[in-house]
């Protein structure tokens, strides 16, 4: 039996700007991302009614900056509202995006909302039946909290099922600023049953159970860094406390990062046909999402001249998004990214007399001559065996195989380095 069902969403940041991409984008396009953060968690207020949850749980940045836009703070307090008409608690918490002294508008939030303050409190999931769950959550009064909240939180009731509700940096996630930084050992021993996080735009499960800690992601992916579904956590909790976690997706447009090989293509319209090939495939892989797309092309061939050619990169990106702009779901190429390089003859190269010859031919002796794998692996035991560095490699020095796959791997370097446009 359901003890209690909740979605857990986190980082809505509503009305973002997309800063510097619709200004690129044609109408269409420029239009959906305006609207993508609010059709995101117009998409979690159905998810939340369809399902019959208990509560919506959010984990800060609500808003994207601490001046949050009036329509946002709208479109968010009718969202509440609606759940409200449901039945359907909500509880929120504040980040660093949208702290506490950030201008609010005077607006009336439902009665269901539970919204917290700076310290932590404690709020029945179910107002009548207290003993079924308990909400512990805190917001940040100010941007910049760099304090661990989690001792701040008091006594948990153990026989209670209980969720932390917060915004926080779990083991110094290098990829977002440290906010609120805690150790995942910090939350274990708290007497938390469930924390639902938000800071990190990537959905994590830091640990699946005593405690259950994770971070649902972003609900609508802003930028080619963010690719990938978005969205939030239904979570279902059993009589005996455990818990089940069903991702839903809910953002409204998808960022893809493809890479497309140029090695074996002999034609431009070679590139044209695989590029195509390349946004049908982002579509169709949205379920039903619009797509933005950064294309990456990489590899050594002959196209390497083409696409230095000035204005082409420009005119192949014009031709791709005359057609695919136009559909709906629309499929938009927002760069094409140029990593490819000249062809490399490598046998002709290897015979030649200079350096890069010289490197060539002492990668092969190298693979071939027991004495220069074993002075190799030699030098490298200083590595895996350092203090500092070990802990980043494997328990073991690299074996024959392995170190024959390191000296092709950094032959590709040396190539790139030393043939320039001109190999």
């Amino acid at each position: 039996m359901t003890r209690i069902r909740f979605v857990h969403a986190a980082d809505l940041h509503l009305d973002s700007p997309f800063v510097g991409i619709k200004a690129a984008a044609p109408e269409n396009v420029a239009r959906a991302l305006h609207d993508a953060t609010f059709t995101a968690y117009e998409n979690i207020i159905e998810l939340c009614i369809d399902e019959s949850v208990d509560a919506l749980l959010v984990a800060g940045d609500v808003y994207d900056s601490a001046d949050r836009s009036l329509r946002a703070q709208l479109k968010f307090v009718d969202g509440l509202k609606r759940l409200d008409d449901a039945g359907i608690r909500s509880f929120v918490c504040h980040g660093n995006h949208d702290p506490l002294d950030g201008w609010e508008a005077e607006l009336d939030y439902p009665p269901g909302c539970t919204r917290f303050g700076e310290d932590f409190e404690a709020v029945p999931v179910i107002e009548h039946e207290p003993g079924r769950a308990v909400v512990h959550g805190i917001s940040y009064p100010t941007r910049d909290v760099h304090d661990n909240l989690v001792p701040r939180l008091g006594t948990v009731d153990p026989n209670t099922f209980s969720i932390g509700l917060m915004h926080a940096n779990v083991e110094g996630n290098a990829d977002h600023a440290p906010y609120a930084p805690c150790s995942l050992a910090d939350l274990v021993f708290s007497g938390i049953s469930y924390w639902a996080l938000g800071h990190v735009h990537t959905r994590q499960v830091l640990s699946d159970r005593s405690p259950t800690v994770v971070y649902p992601g972003n609900s609508q992916g802003r930028h080619p860094n963010e690719p990938g579904a978005r969205g939030v956590y239904l979570v279902d909790v059993d009589d005996d406390g455990a818990v089940n976690l069903d991702f839903r997706a809910v953002d409204a447009v998808r960022w893809e990062r493809p890479v497309l090989d140029i090695s074996d293509m002999a034609t431009e319209q070679d590139l044209i046909d695989g590029l195509h090939q390349g946004m049908e495939a982002a579509l169709e892989s949205s379920t039903g999402r619009s797509v933005v797309v950064r294309i990456a092309l990489s590899g050594r061939g002959a196209l390497h001249g083409s696409l230095r050619q000035p204005n082409f990169i420009e005119g192949v990106v014009d031709t791709l998004n005359g057609e695919w702009t136009e559909r709906s779901p629309f499929a938009w190429c927002e760069r094409i990214e140029d990593e490819t390089a000249p062809p490399f003859n490598r046998e002709e190269r290897v015979e030649g007399s200079d350096f890069l010859s010289e490197v060539l031919k002492t990668a092969d002796r190298a693979k071939e001559d027991p004495e220069m794998l074993a002075r190799l692996r030699g030098g490298l035991e200083d590595l895996y065996q350092h203090r500092r560095y070990r802990k980043h490699v494997s328990d073991d020095a690299p074996n024959v195989d392995d170190l024959s796959a390191l000296i092709d791997e950094a032959e590709s370097i040396v190539i790139d380095l030393l043939a320039g446009d001109d190999a």
